[in-house]
């Protein structure tokens, strides 16, 4: 590529180089950054949306008991039973085959998701939905949904990981059917409004993108090419 010669010259090179990136920032990182800023503004202000008790009853109003033993069952999966066991097999995984990049893509964005989730919670001191007696009561604060973050943190950073792979259709596909599925028990359990649902889903996919965008996963080299000289390397290429 041949030098610019002017700053509009460099300028339009590195728009036509990272337009792709550019566009995956802004859709993928600022503007789930935005509603959830929007989000919690309205929190800190008026303490609810006019709809999350609208959703909540309409949810509560198909209860059975059968129902109630599916979400009870299911919700746990959320963050220790589901998430932490997964996240657990594909690190080791990972740290078997050297994919060190990968391993520490996935381990930030959970991690980081967590703390997130925690700081948030402690920061807007939200409580939880009081409209009925729920199966499962809980003593912490309420938004964002810690269950939803976790959920959509793993799903978000699979498919990252898997992007451009035979394995991502599936990912994508599974992984949205667990993450509305741990959403729907923290709803039909009345133990989160759905704003906090959907902020957790904005600052997760945020959080996964703009990591991603850092650490970069897809450069992962194989470790036996790592160990290579270069003209080493050079010559197995050609």
């Amino acid at each position: 590529m041949a030098t610019p010669r002017s700053f509009p010259q460099f300028f339009r090179q590195i728009l036509a180089a990272h337009w792709r990136t550019f566009l995956l920032l802004f859709t993928g990182v600022v503007l789930p950054l935005t509603g959830f800023e929007q989000f919690a503004i309205v929190i800190q202000q008026q303490g609810t949306f006019s709809w999350d008790q609208a959703i909540l009853t309409e949810i509560h109003s198909t209860a059975q008991p059968m129902l109630d033993r599916i979400a009870v069952t299911i919700t746990p999966l959320g963050v220790f039973y589901g998430v932490f066991p997964i996240a657990t097999v594909i690190s080791i995984g990972l740290l078997y085959r050297q994919r060190w990049r990968s391993l520490s893509y996935l381990l930030v964005t959970l991690l980081g998701s967590a703390l997130i989730n925690r700081t948030a919670k402690i920061w807007l001191h939200r409580d939880r939905p009081d409209l009925w007696e729920t199966l499962t009561p809980h003593t912490d604060f309420s938004f964002p949904s810690g269950h939803a973050m976790s959920s959509m943190s793993l799903v978000a950073a699979l498919v990252i990981l898997t992007w451009g792979s035979r394995w991502c259709g599936w990912v994508s596909a599974i992984g949205a059917c667990f993450v509305v599925t741990i959403a729907w028990t923290r709803l039909y359990l009345g133990v989160h409004f759905p704003s906090d649902i959907l902020a957790a889903w904005m600052i997760s996919l945020a959080w996964a993108i703009g990591v991603s965008l850092i650490i970069r996963p897809h450069l992962e080299v194989p470790y036996e090419e790592t160990t290579l000289l270069p003209d080493e390397l050079q010559s197995t290429r050609s």
